[in-house]
């Protein structure tokens, strides 16, 4: 087992398109009558979430579907659920100075926050963790357990861990060359 870290920070609005953030209903739509034009929007409309989830950068509403995402957007890659946590903590610490809540930049509650997150990931869980920014903006913070994801089982994993033979792997936020 492993686990995978995710950020996102943007404007509240682009966060708010929850339509971009769910994977397309498995049933598409029928095609529409051509004289319909209420059913080739949604038709449409279905195309293109479709088209966009896989790879649009915004979080999903359900964690495990990052996997499902452009390896490029993982920011690290652990194999200990502590490292994990630990990459969580250094990046709720950048930025909590901006977090628009003054409760959630308890320092003592984020710790409490990342020893708790160690414990799920050990459990083969996934975490988020969202906050909104001062402007409104909006920061999303994932880690996803791979191999396999506890809740979708039959998503594959973006990076293969250590040992396994890819062009590129990602640790610890870096874009590194496979030596093997």
């Amino acid at each position: 087992m492993h686990h995978h870290g995710y950020l996102w920070t943007g404007p509240k609005e682009r966060f708010d398109n929850e339509a971009l953030r769910r994977p397309p209903h498995p049933d598409p739509p029928p095609p529409p009558a051509p004289d319909d034009p209420a059913a080739e929007r949604l038709f449409r409309r279905y195309r293109e979430v479709a088209a966009e989830f896989p790879v649009v950068d915004l979080p999903p509403l359900e964690t495990a579907y990052w996997l499902v995402k452009p390896h490029s957007l993982v920011r690290g890659t652990w194999h200990e659920p502590k490292e994990a946590a630990a990459w969580l903590g250094e990046r709720l610490a950048e930025y909590a100075h901006r977090f628009a809540s003054h409760r959630d930049r308890d320092v003592s509650r984020l710790a409490v926050l990342v020893n708790s997150v160690a414990g799920q990931l050990r459990r083969g869980r996934d975490v988020s963790f969202g906050a909104y920014l001062e402007r409104p903006a909006y920061l999303s913070l994932s880690v996803v357990t791979c191999s396999p994801n506890r809740s979708k089982p039959e998503l594959a994993c973006p990076v293969p861990p250590s040992g396994r033979k890819s062009k590129e792997a990602v640790h610890d936020g870096r874009r590194v060359e496979n030596q093997g």
